[in-house]
């Protein structure tokens, strides 16, 4: 049989991700420091670990409802409103799904049509494009330049909107920069916005890992909230990524429909992970700051360290990357990253998996124990003292 006639042909010109190729390399070598997959180091706090295990003691393996229990919805919307300031009914306004993941697929697909057209800032996270392809709409990236601190700016915005604008995706606190969009930059952001019916899908799964200052949420800006689908989780903050869950909270007749989605694709979101998420919204905002404290430390050891060695580097303000500049070398990045895991055994991931704004640099994760951060220095200090061209 000729598969590629059968196969879906919007699906088989979707690439690979870009970090999954690496982390599947690094996989099959010896000795190597793996600094390229977001997941944090630590284990999923005890009290939350231990709800999970008395669910599941207790029968509660059933479905829950498609919107996912209404004990975790009423946690999500005391948490939102507590943190961020923001207001949602837990029976019409917010819904459990399998990680932030399927909450990103559920907005595109529920917001747009073929032909729409889906502003996306980059570097960002490798879902987007793909996903808004899968629904048949246009993804147009925007460029984010270091110099403007990897922000989406309102004149980078303005010019990118057409007649077929539909959806404007915020990620930020941003993967793989670490930029972070404060107050004041997103009520530039929402300037441009008033007067459209340009929809915004406002990512904020790395709201908790913000440094230096609060997390503002988009829906927060005044007349925004209308207009956004807020995306957060537990797989960051909580360090629950195995347990995959995640959340949207939106305006109801959007959420309303995100649900019809979620029931035929996916029906609930896994129970136990439900029942632990609750434990976590109640108890372990304490766990949270100090697994935040640690990432700032490494945060500030990573950059200071990759500027000592002449590799650039942007301050980020959020989440656990750094992004530095490897133009130095004269490479590119996909081929810094290739020789960097030959020759040093440190595989970090090439900017260009994020977006084409992100060639000349290198996502490197410091979701990692300071010894392992400390010997990838060491590491490519090795790398810089051959491949230097400065």
């Amino acid at each position: 049989m000729n598969y590629e006639k059968i196969m879906s042909r919007t699906v088989q010109e979707i690439k690979p991700s870009g970090i999954r190729r690496f982390f599947d390399l690094a996989a099959d070598m010896k000795d190597v420091i793996s600094l390229g997959v977001g997941e944090p180091d630590f284990k999923t706090p005890w009290t939350i670990r231990r709800a999970g295990i008395e669910s599941l003691e207790k029968g509660h393996t059933w479905y829950t409802a498609n919107a996912g229990l209404i004990s975790l919805r009423q946690e999500v919307a005391a948490y939102l409103d507590r943190r961020f300031q923001l207001q949602y009914d837990p029976q019409k306004e917010i819904f459990i799904t399998v990680g932030g993941s399927e909450a990103i697929d559920g907005a595109i697909r529920t917001l747009v049509d073929p032909g729409d057209e889906v502003l996306i800032p980059e570097p960002s996270f490798v879902c987007y494009t793909p996903i808004t392809q899968l629904a048949h709409g246009i993804p147009v990236p925007i460029c984010t330049r270091a110099e403007d601190s990897f922000r989406l700016t309102p004149e980078a915005l303005r010019s990118a909107i057409t007649p077929k604008t539909k959806l404007l995706v915020l990620p930020f606190p941003n993967n793989p920069t670490g930029a972070v969009m404060r107050r004041e930059h997103l009520e530039a952001i929402a300037q441009v916005l008033r007067g459209t019916e340009i929809m915004v899908l406002s990512d904020e799964i790395y709201a908790e890992l913000t440094y230096g200052g609060d997390h503002v949420s988009f829906a927060s800006i005044d007349g925004m909230r209308e207009r956004t689908v807020v995306i957060n989780g537990f797989s960051k903050a909580f360090a629950m990524t195995g347990w995959r869950l995640g959340y949207a909270a939106a305006p109801a007749p959007i959420t309303k429909q995100m649900i019809k989605v979620h029931q035929f694709a996916i029906m609930s979101a896994p129970t136990t992970s439900q029942y632990a998420a609750v434990q976590a919204l109640r108890e372990c905002s304490g766990e949270v700051e100090a697994m935040r404290d640690q990432y700032d430390m490494r945060r500030r050891l990573l950059v200071d360290g990759l500027n000592r060695l002449g590799l650039t580097c942007f301050e980020p303000e959020g989440a656990f990357y750094v992004f530095p500049s490897i133009r130095k070398t004269g490479m590119k990045s996909l081929e810094f990253c290739e020789t960097l895991l030959k020759e040093e055994r440190v595989a970090v991931v090439p900017g260009d998996a994020f977006g084409n704004s992100g060639e000349g640099f290198v996502r490197i994760s410091y979701s990692y124990s300071i010894n392992h951060l400390m010997e990838s220095l060491k590491r490519i200090g090795s790398f810089m003292e051959r491949h230097n061209q400065n």
